[in-house]
C-alpha cells in the first residue's frame, strides 16, 4: 500500500509538471494565443487536475495506512 501512495503522489508531480511546461513551451513557440492554444491549455488543465487528484489519494491512502 506505501508504493501506491508513493506512486501516485510522483505521477501527480509529474504530470503538474509536465503541464506548465508544456504550455509555456506551446505559447512560446506560436508567439500568440490563439485558439489552438486555447485548447492545448485546456487539454493541459484536465491533465493538471488528474495529477492534483493523483497526489490527494497518495496521501490519503499514505494517511489511511
Amino acid at each position: 500500500m506505501e508504493n501506491l501512495a508513493l506512486t501516485l503522489d510522483i505521477i501527480g508531480k509529474i504530470m503538474i509538471a509536465y503541464t506548465a511546461i508544456s504550455v509555456h513551451g506551446y505559447v512560446s513557440r506560436e508567439h500568440r494565443i490563439d485558439r489552438a492554444v486555447f485548447r492545448a491549455m485546456r487539454r493541459e488543465k484536465i491533465v493538471g487536475i488528474l495529477g492534483i487528484v493523483f497526489m490527494v489519494a497518495g496521501y490519503i491512502i499514505h494517511i489511511l495506512r
